[in-house]
């Protein structure tokens, strides 16, 4: 990888577009004080993401645009693209060759752009970091970064270790994670606080909803209890209707005959009883025999299988048991081991007296060698110092040499380059007058196009604010209507009936006189209802039946079924108050009969039950009624009630008169929330619709506007170049013919320069040569030595270690094998005692089994004779019991079907006819009350259909209905109507299903009613309100939940972070130490550079220091350093951190301004490493920097105050 080509345009002093192309090597930048050349390094940094503006030289981000001369405007932007070649892939993307691009505008605005593509800041210092080159771009040093790196603290050489590493990705991750640390607690204690106060809230909640839930539950299977029961009413009333027309026709015919059949059947019965009297005691004594026999020949076989086979068991041998090794043998084994041990031991203790020898040889040679190398090292350095002396003055000689020759030349381009300058002027004037011609007319447009965009802007934010409010409008709308629709509908859920009253109700089908709920009965004004609930008490929640006699039914009913309580209003009481006793009410004050509607029949009742009760206001009217008329009784329209002797009131639930009326409210509220939803649904459609036409037309301008802006700049960018062109080729003829008269001039000084060096080099080369190198053969004998002892000194630690290993893989080992033998000895004499006793316990088992055999042969004879008693007695008896079942079941038949038909011939008219009624009444009551069509009832709920198996309790799906059988229908067989259900299908249940019986269901009904009315009063509206509570509950657990992982998510990249910080950057500071500590002693032969960290104990923040101490010096502190050793310092440390931790490229600006020929030298020779590895880009003064390098640029600046650049590619030889 390295940077292939560099194009500026409008950046700081190059305002035309230039274009520097790199190759790889060595390529320096020169030219005069002024030039431009340090701009070349600032826009390889701004266009890399430099962000700082005092880092580029400047005071602010916009100094970077050209500003303009005296001839040439001002540029609108600076624009610098950067050509990567990546064939090498060392920028992490599938491009051989990478573009990057930066343009920053006058207003401000700036962009970035990857091979053409518009990209973030963020996106390009990935991609470069990856390659080593960071945000803080250690790879370009500026003007005055090596003074900067001199008076840098520990901590700021740190970064730059740090950023040569790449460390700085990791410690930006680590502060993002800390400030969202820091942020997120916050949101943490408020929502742990939320969930605090809504868990609080959630229990009493939750159980005021789940008896809601419980309640709902068992009114939903109230009524498919009721829906079965009744289907299966009607399905046995068909059935029977049907039979009953059947038989009616035959019966008559039948009952002559059967009269006869029957006298004859009664006589052959009587016979028969007789003789199987007399026969009995035989059978039971030959049966009695036959048992007791079987009994005994039973127990004999169980005695001799048992005996048999504990004898087989016994005397088969016994399974050996597994033998370990000869106890002998282990004792052996253990003796073997002790006397190893002792051995190895003596010889651990020789080999630990060959280390100490060891050790003590190797310091003695080490020490040796360290005092030969000091003086070597002493002797090279003084060579060393002659050899670069010499090479210094050859090297001016030389380069003056080399000046004298270009000289003259240059003398002759500089005024052949004023001519062709002055010729360049005369064109560019023409150029410029015909550009100005052409973009007079530009302009012309701009004011309509700016009236027409800002027309459309306003038009477009006016339909946004008018879209969210759209927006909004219809989200309200929707929650609403949402809201009211739960409400309704938990409402409804509150209508069902509590207590009795509901079983009441529920058994309106088998109970006569039940005319419906008081409530659902009576019309109340609006706003009275709370009111007429507490005037009429328990009442409001009563039943209404038809007669006293009918109210006397329904408690036996709730009596007999244990369904609870329930108030019952007689539709006609014996005796009513007239209203004409009643006083006239106080001012303010109306009877309560007034404020509602009841049926005709039901006036006396409810005029009965509101006796002398008037409504009134509020608590005071009240208390004013009853003190003026004691004879009344005051309710306010709160539900407060008032009489001489009590009053009532406070908070309520509600009764069914509320509930009613509620439930009618939110009816017309939801209809009104549902129009409202459908017109602000019309109104966002719309204004959507509007809004994407306004942005439309929004888009349509501002490309016309772009379109001419692009033009006009263009136009503007062209007349500018060529005005910078026309002061360009002024300024550059009148720079040349001075550049020529100041090159004369220079040329006689320099030769007066090298007569001088010649002489100095003449004397130089004539003084005695010191010895090249110093003799290092003794050295190397030191070397072979201590290497020798080294060597020695690890052998014997190796066979010590050795030793130690082999003594501890034996010890213990001995104790062990003679624990093994002890224990192989006790296992083999249990074994033998085992075999002993089960030798002993089959001689017994065989003994018994021959006694059980013989007492078998004789049983056995035995049983065959009683058993052939026996049969003979049970066929007679069998003979004569078929006979005697047979008349028997003839007699039954026969008298059973007699009576039939004698009560069918009377009644089975009449009872034909009311069977019809009963069926007409059902069906009456499926479509009425249940609201399902006969047919579709019998299909879905008849007996015939399989109930699933999960919806009831044991067994059956659940109900809360009460509806039985009807007292005037036969019973019927409920478990075969089930099977008929289930043969109706395929012949086999559907899985999850039970077949239908009736038993069940109406035990399903009772529990049902019981269970309502343990419930006692629910709350309808806690079931929503809970469901939004729990929901609120979740979602704010689910984010606390997620805040915390969140945390501990944080809390470990920081920990990762700063192990991976920690890891790399020890890494990269020894390598960097290494490298300063080898590159400073050749910088200064003879010296001594290291880099030490303040705080070796935390590799995390320590910062680091550098000694320097110059040869011939004992100082080390840098303050105390020559301008050129401080300078040659900073160098060393910059280059030891480019070796250490190499990037493809670095930009040197006059780094070795400060540097005699001498270190200058030292330094070039660096440089020539660092070719191999990396790409250089150097600006320089140094001839002796340009004579290495591979590529010469020089930038050049007339009097137009423009940077141009000429570029030359130098041919090099290597040696």
């Amino acid at each position: 990888m390295y940077l292939k080509n560099l194009t500026l345009r409008g950046f700081k002093s190059f305002a035309s577009a230039t274009t520097l192309r790199f190759e790889p090597g060595i390529t320096t930048v020169v030219g005069p004080n002024g030039s431009g050349k340090s701009n070349v390094v600032d826009a390889l940094a701004w266009v890399m993401g430099e962000q700082g503006a005092k880092s580029l030289r400047g005071g602010k981000m916009e100094d970077v645009i050209f500003a303009g001369t005296s001839s040439r405007a001002p540029l609108g932007r600076a624009e610098v693209s950067l050509t990567i070649d990546n064939t090498d892939g060392a920028l992490p993307i599938d491009y051989s060759e990478v573009t990057i691009k930066r343009t920053m505008f006058r207003n401000g605005g700036s962009e970035y752009a990857l091979n053409g593509d518009t990209c973030r800041l963020l996106d390009l210092q990935e991609l470069l970091s990856d390659s080593g080159i960071g945000r803080e771009m250690h790879v370009i040093v500026g003007q005055g970064q090596l003074d900067t790196v001199l008076h840098a603290g520990p901590e700021e050489r740190r970064s730059l270790i740090e950023e040569a590493a790449g460390i700085l990705k990791h410690r930006k991750r680590k502060e993002k994670a800390l400030r969202k640390m820091e942020a997120m607690q916050g949101n943490l204690d408020r929502v742990n606080d939320l969930v605090t106060e809504v868990r609080r809230q959630l229990k009493p909640l939750g159980k005021q909803a789940e008896l809601a839930r419980r309640a709902a539950t068992i009114q939903a299977e109230a009524r498919d209890a009721r829906l079965r029961l009744l289907a299966d009413d009607i399905t046995a009333l068909r059935e029977q209707i049907t039979n009953e027309e059947a038989e009616e026709s035959a019966a008559r015919a039948r009952r002559d005959t059967t009269e006869k059949a029957l006298a004859e059947a009664q006589a052959r019965e009587n016979e028969l009883d007789t003789a199987a009297a007399q026969a009995a005691p035989r059978l039971a004594r030959a049966q009695d025999t036959y048992h007791r026999l079987s009994q005994l020949k039973e127990r004999l076989d169980a005695v001799a299988g048992l005996a048999n086979e504990r004898h087989r068991n016994l005397s088969a041998p016994a399974e050996e048991e597994q033998r370990g090794q000869d106890p002998q043998e282990l004792e052996r084994e253990a003796e073997e081991v002790r006397a190893q041990e002792e051995q190895l031991q003596e010889h651990l203790d020789s080999a630990q007296e060959g280390l100490d020898g060891a050790v003590t040889e190797r310091g003695t040679a080490e020490a040796a060698l360290e005092a030969e190398e000091k003086r070597v090292a002493e002797a090279a350095r003084l060579a060393a110092d002659r050899r670069e002396n010499l090479a210094k003055l050859r090297g001016r000689v030389d380069a003056l040499r080399s000046r004298l020759a270009a000289s003259e030349a240059e003398v002759e381009r500089l005024n052949d380059a004023a001519a062709e300058a002055r010729e360049r002027a005369e064109e560019a004037r023409a150029q410029r007058e015909q550009a100005e011609n052409d973009t007079s007319g530009l302009d012309a447009g701009d004011a309509d196009l700016q009236a027409h965009r800002e027309a459309a802007e306003r038009d477009l934010a006016a339909l946004d604010t008018e879209l969210s409010e759209a927006r909004d409008a219809e989200r309200a709308a929707e929650r609403e209507r949402a809201a009211i629709a739960a409400r309704k509908e938990a409402l409804e859920t509150g209508l069902s009936h509590k207590d009795g009253a509901g079983a009441l109700l529920a058994a309106a089908d088998r109970l006569p006189g039940v005319l419906g709920s008081l409530a659902s009965l009576v019309e109340v004004e609006t706003g009275w209802e709370t009111a007429i609930a507490a005037a009429l008490g328990p009442a409001s929640d009563a039943v209404v039946m038809e007669s006293p006699g009918a109210a006397e039914s329904a408690l036996t009913l709730l009596k007999t079924d244990d369904a609870g309580r329930s108030g019952i209003v007689v539709a006609e009481p014996a005796a009513a108050p007239p209203r004409d006793s009643w006083p006239t009410p106080p001012h303010g004050a109306r009877y309560a009969v007034e404020a509602l509607t009841p049926p005709e029949d039901l006036t006396q009742a409810v005029t009965a039950l509101l006796d002398r009760t008037v409504l009134v206001a509020d608590t005071s009217d009240a208390q004013r009624v009853i003190t003026d008329q004691p004879r009344l009784r005051a309710v306010t329209s709160s539900g407060d009630v008032f009489s001489p002797a009590l009053v009532q009131g406070g908070s309520s639930s509600g009764s069914l008169l509320e509930t009613q009326a509620a439930v009618d409210e939110a009816a017309e509220r939801l209809e009104r929330a549902q129009e409202e939803c459908e017109r602000a649904s019309a109104r966002l459609a719309d204004t959507q619709r509007r809004r994407t036409e306004a942005a439309n037309a929004l888009e349509e301008v501002e490309t016309r506007r772009r379109t001419a802006d692009q033009r006009r700049n263009e136009a503007n960018q062209r007349i500018a170049e060529i005005g910078g062109q026309v002061s360009a080729a002024e300024a550059e003829a009148e720079r040349s013919a001075q550049a020529a008269a100041k090159a004369s001039s220079g040329r006689q000084n320099d030769l007066d320069t090298l007569a001088e060096l010649e002489e100095r080099l003449a004397a130089t080369e004539a003084e005695p040569e010191a010895e090249d190198e110093p003799d290092t053969s003794h050295r190397d004998e030191l070397a072979e030595r201590a290497s020798a002892a080294r060597a020695a000194e690890t052998e014997a630690r190796l066979a010590v270690r050795t030793a130690e290993e082999r003594v501890r893989s034996l010890a213990g080992r001995a104790e062990k094998l003679e624990h093994a033998a002890a224990e192989e000895r006790r296992a083999r004499e249990r074994a033998e005692r085992q075999r002993e006793r089960r030798r002993g316990q089959a001689e017994v088992a065989e003994a018994v089994a021959r006694a059980a055999d013989e007492a078998l042969r004789r049983v056995a004879d035995s049983l065959s004779a009683a058993d052939t008693e026996r049969g003979r007695a049970e066929e007679e008896r069998s003979a004569r019991d078929t006979e005697l079942k047979t008349v028997r079941a003839r007699v039954r038949e026969l008298s059973v079907e007699l009576e039939k038909l004698a009560n069918t011939v009377q009644g089975s008219e009449a009872a034909r006819e009311q069977r019809k009624i009963r069926l007409e009444e059902l069906e009456t009551k499926a479509v009425e009350e249940m609201g399902v069509d006969v047919a579709a009832l019998l299909a879905e709920y008849g007996p015939h259909v399989p109930v699933p198996a999960g919806d009831g309790a044991e067994g059956q799906p659940g109900g809360d209905g009460s509806a039985g059988q009807q007292g005037d229908e036969p019973p019927r067989d409920h478990t075969r109507q089930g099977e008929e259900g289930t043969d109706a299908d395929s012949g086999e249940l559907p899985p999850g299903t039970v077949p239908y019986v009736r038993e069940e269901q109406e035990k399903r009904a009772r529990k049902a009613e019981r269970e309502l009315t343990k419930l006692g009063k629910v709350n309808p509206l806690a079931l929503e309100e809970y469901a939004a509570l729990e929901e609120r509950h979740s979602y704010l657990t689910s984010q606390l939940e997620d805040l915390k992982q969140t945390r501990r998510d944080l809390q470990k990249v920081v920990e990762e972070v700063d192990s991976r910080v920690q890891e790399v950057f020890s890494a990269a500071f020894e390598d960097v130490s290494r490298e300063f500590a080898h590159i400073f002693s050749r910088l200064f032969p003879g010296g001594e550079g290291k880099l030490v960290p303040t705080d070796p104990e935390d590799m995390l923040t320590t910062g680091v220091d550098v000694e320097a101490r110059p040869p011939g010096k004992k100082v080390k502190r840098l303050s105390l350093l020559s301008g050129g050793e401080r300078s040659l310092t900073a160098v060393a440390f910059l280059v030891a951190i480019f070796k250490a931790r190499p990037s493809p490229f670095y930009v040197l600006d006059e780094v070795e301004a400060a540097l005699d020929d001498t270190n200058l030298q030292r330094l070039l020779v660096i440089f020539d490493e660092l070719r191999t590895v990396a790409q250089l880009i150097v600006i320089t003064h140094q001839k002796r920097t340009m004579e290495v390098a591979d590529a010469l640029y020089g930038v050049t600046m007339q009097g137009d105050g423009i940077s141009h650049v000429i570029s030359q590619k130098l041919e090099r030889s290597r040696t």
